[in-house]
């Protein structure tokens, strides 16, 4: 079998595993486990085989046209070079783990059949995003992965959080997906195709006339799809879904898109001096406040989200000083650990039955209770906070490498500005501080906290703690693969420096010494209360916890004395608790003008147009008013005034007859 059948059996296999599960749902409940499972599955071990085909080497490119479409074609293409053939093996082992584990932490859900649906066919879209090789067919992939994402945040529908976050993840991707598109359209004007082997030709040729505006376009909806700063506020708010479904999100799908395309068309990017600046700074803001956002706040999934904002922030800041090799191995690495912590957290939340213990303020004693969860979360957490020699250390000093070559001018790759290597450079290393404060705070808090102790549900079932176990290897030895990668990578090197290792971990254990003796002051100073246990709630991620809290007395989190996060952030807190008020920012410029206008437009229509309506209905009815009393139905009425009208029209004859005589 050829390498481009296998990589069409790997876009059609979860999609087909999708189709089947809702065709079956109903009918033939016993088939969805396995029909989502094993094509999502089998999908990752073709993806793994064509990139043992591919290795590293020449892309593989085919392509068909199914039909003329105008003066710019559309094809259906595959383009698979050593990114696409690493991505795709990512997104298949991470999705494959998210439903292996769903079996488990969704096994009583009634709506477990459309959620497996969803997962699969979130999975083939992003695989198409991955192998595609035409913009157009990309474009399907990313705007199929929109919706479902607005499905799977919502699938919780019953709670106005899940609603309400489905929602504002659609619009606020949308904010950016309407200049993505137009981008597109002027890119493909200018490169005279959607092939992305064509555009990269035009761009090597010189051929594209507007760079800077096409570039920008595109970074819009980068920001949307990406989380990067300002189009980023949707994903934390995303949580309420299923914690599963933010490990695929956050891990494989989704938010991985958008840096992916920046890194398949960096050629375009790089055009632009501008547009290369615009994402650095992006990238900066984008890292250094999702980090001080995380370490404020107390929803253990919403610090994971912040998370995912702030390394998603360094793969942008690696594509910004030209590095797509740098920004592609976070993306992987990251994946694994990222989907890990996720896991781990929805195996915390499971074990209590309650999503009140999402709340680090509230949990007690889960160190023994899941010893699973608590092990494997802390390889995770010490890969996020790049501590050597986990995972995160090298992928996060692949991105601080490349940002010091640029500062310092050495263009090895795609050109960029120093000053964006000093932006990036400069902000990365503030956030390898703050990442290792909020990543120790946040074990801390989880696993030596003095809350409440939730009921024991025993054991938790074999298919999520195996795939904790699964995850926890790439996440402490994915990094270790670095110097075999080169070939993946552009030929380049990722191995890390002495100068950016020794500052780099050098600020992140600062981080975590500092962190941890503002915690050991404050718990010193607090008093131990003792455990109070937490009821029961139907569904794991109930939105109960608050309910529960003020049922129990228990602290509110902003209240919480020995969260060292207050103590760290000081005046920065409340403000960055809050996401730095970004949101009413977006009611205050977007909200409130469009409720504004919309209540001016029903205005308008109420008064004004229904006004005019309402006169030519009452004309219409006067007149027939008028009408039906001359029809009295008496004939010599009738005549008479028909002699009336004729002797009217006889004068008036004649006397225009007189008047035309005289003149």
């Amino acid at each position: 079998m050829t390498t481009t059948t296998l990589a069409v059996l790997v876009l059609l296999l979860p999609f087909l595993g999708s189709v089947a599960g809702l065709l079956l749902g109903r009918t033939a409940p016993g088939f969805v486990r396995p029909l989502a499972v094993l094509p999502t599955l089998v999908a990752a071990v073709l993806a793994a085989v064509v990139a043992a085909r591919q290795g590293g080497g020449k892309a593989i490119d085919a392509a068909t046209q199914l039909t003329p479409t105008g003066s710019v074609p559309i094809d259906l293409a595959l383009y698979i070079d050593g990114f696409a053939a690493l991505v795709a093996v990512l997104v298949g082992v991470v999705a494959t783990c998210v439903q292996i584990y769903s079996t488990g932490y969704l096994r009583d859900d009634p709506r477990y059949p459309s959620y497996a649906a969803l997962v699969s066919l979130f999975t083939s879209a992003m695989l198409l995003v991955v192998y595609s090789g035409d913009l157009m067919v990309l474009l399907v992939g990313w705007e199929i992965m929109g919706i479902c994402s607005y499905f799977l945040v919502g699938h919780y529908w019953e709670t106005p959080e899940a609603r309400a976050a489905s929602l504002k993840a659609f619009l606020v991707t949308k904010l950016g997906d309407v200049p993505f598109l137009i981008g597109l359209f002027a890119l493909a004007t200018d490169a005279g195709t959607f092939r992305i082997t064509g555009v990269l030709d035009a761009v090597a040729s010189g051929g594209l006339d507007h760079p800077t505006l096409i570039a920008l376009l595109l970074l819009a909806g980068v920001a949307g799809k990406s989380a990067q700063f300002p189009l980023h506020t949707w994903l934390p708010d995303a949580m309420a879904g299923p914690t599963p479904v933010s490990a695929l999100i956050h891990a494989a799908t989704m938010v991985a898109a958008g840096i992916y395309f920046t890194a398949r068309l960096l050629p375009v990017f790089a055009e632009s001096a501008a547009a290369m600046t615009v994402l650095a700074v992006m990238a900066a803001i984008t890292m250094v406040g999702s980090a001080l956002a995380a370490l404020a706040q107390d929803d253990i999934k919403r610090v994971l989200a912040y998370s995912t904002i702030g390394q998603l922030g360094y793969m942008a800041g690696a594509l910004a000083v030209g590095d797509r090799g740098a920004a592609v191995f976070h993306l992987l690495s990251h994946a694994a650990f990222k989907a890990l912590l996720f896991l781990a957290a929805g195996t915390v939340i499971h074990a209590a039955g309650t999503n009140s213990l999402t709340a680090m303020s509230r949990m007690s004693g889960l160190a023994k209770r899941v010893p699973d969860a608590y092990w494997t979360m802390t390889v995770a957490l010490l890969a996020l906070a790049a501590i050597p020699p986990f995972a995160g250390f090298f992928s996060k000093e692949a991105v601080l490498v490349a940002a010091e070559h640029t500062a310092l001018g050495d263009q090895t790759i795609q050109p960029a500005p120093a000053g964006a290597g000093w932006t990036v450079l400069v902000a990365g290393l503030l956030t390898a501080l703050l990442t290792a404060a909020y990543a120790l705070r946040l074990w801390l808090r989880t696993f030596r906290g003095r809350g409440a102790e939730a009921p024991d549900h025993g054991r938790q079932p074999i298919a999520m703690t195996t795939v904790l176990w699964v995850l926890a290897i790439p996440s402490l030895g994915f990094g270790l693969t670095v110097t075999y990668l080169d070939d993946w990578f552009d030929g380049h090197a990722l191995t890390p420096t002495v100068t950016t290792a020794v500052l780099g971990t050098g600020l992140a254990a600062a981080g975590a010494v500092i962190t941890y003796a503002v915690w050991r002051t404050l718990a010193a100073r607090t008093p131990v209360a003792g455990p109070v246990p937490l009821p029961h709630v139907a569904h794991p991620d109930a939105d109960a916890g608050l309910v529960e809290a003020e049922a129990l007395h228990l602290p509110h989190p902003a209240e919480d004395p020995a969260d060292p996060g207050r103590a760290l952030l000081g005046p920065l807190h409340a403000p960055a608790a809050d996401g730095f008020h970004l949101d009413a920012v977006y009611r205050a410029a977007f909200v409130r003008p469009v409720l504004a206008a919309a209540s001016l437009v029903r205005f308008l229509d109420r008064e004004v147009v229904d006004t005019y309506v309402r006169a030519a209905g009452t004309s219409a009815k006067g007149l027939g008013w008028l009408v039906r009393r001359a029809q009295t139905g008496n004939v010599q009425t009738y005549l008479s005034a028909l002699l009336a009208g004729s002797v009217v029209l006889v004068i008036a004859a004649v006397a225009l007859a007189n008047a035309v005589a005289g003149a």
